[in-house]
């Protein structure tokens, strides 16, 4: 019984191919493209005044809709859905929780996943989203829900928009494969 759970570990397909040189050129052109947008906007627009534009989880948002554009987990209502409601069960779980970190950062992720799965929003990034609602430090927590739409929900729309253009301009690249 236990030699069989060790041999689900073994994997049973091989790696991907790899990618060719315009596809890494183009991945890279639109992560560039879209960090830089939301970079700029928190940088040079809301600084000093208490908001922000850019969180960790867009770097991992700039691969899947960059450099994975055909991935389910890629598509606009995966990272928008994703992003949005990840901040929001972030928020609530720092409010419910927050003399227990462990718990609230807990309780963030899980259920983050459980409703992204449950609502088809499923975006990797947007785990970390709800854990940075809860870590993210006093100047996310003065934030409160407004996390959910700044940086969060209008920082994913800017990446968007990013997106659509950059990776609809090859031939060879379309996106999104579907909105809803």
């Amino acid at each position: 019984m236990l030699k069989g759970y060790f041999k689900k570990m073994r994997g049973i397909t091989k790696s991907p191919p790899a990618v060719n040189l315009s596809e890494i050129i183009w991945s890279w052109c639109g992560a560039f493209l879209g960090i830089a947008a939301v970079a700029l906007i928190s940088y040079k627009v809301l600084e000093g005044k208490g908001l922000t534009m850019i969180i960790g989880s867009f770097g991992a948002s700039a691969v899947l809709i960059y450099g994975a554009i055909k991935s389910p987990l890629a598509q606009p209502r995966n990272l928008l859905g994703g992003h949005f409601f990840s901040a929001i069960i972030g928020v609530t779980s720092y409010q419910l929780f927050q003399p227990q970190i462990w718990l609230a950062s807990a309780f963030a992720v899980a259920t983050a996943i459980a409703f992204m799965h449950a609502t088809k929003t499923l975006h990797p990034p947007g785990g970390a989203t709800a854990l940075i609602a809860v870590i993210g430090g006093e100047s996310v927590h003065k934030l409160g829900y407004l996390y959910a739409i700044i940086p969060t929900a209008v920082g994913a729309s800017i990446m968007l928009a990013v997106a659509l253009i950059v990776n609809n301009i090859p031939k060879t690249r379309r996106y999104p494969e579907f909105w809803l």
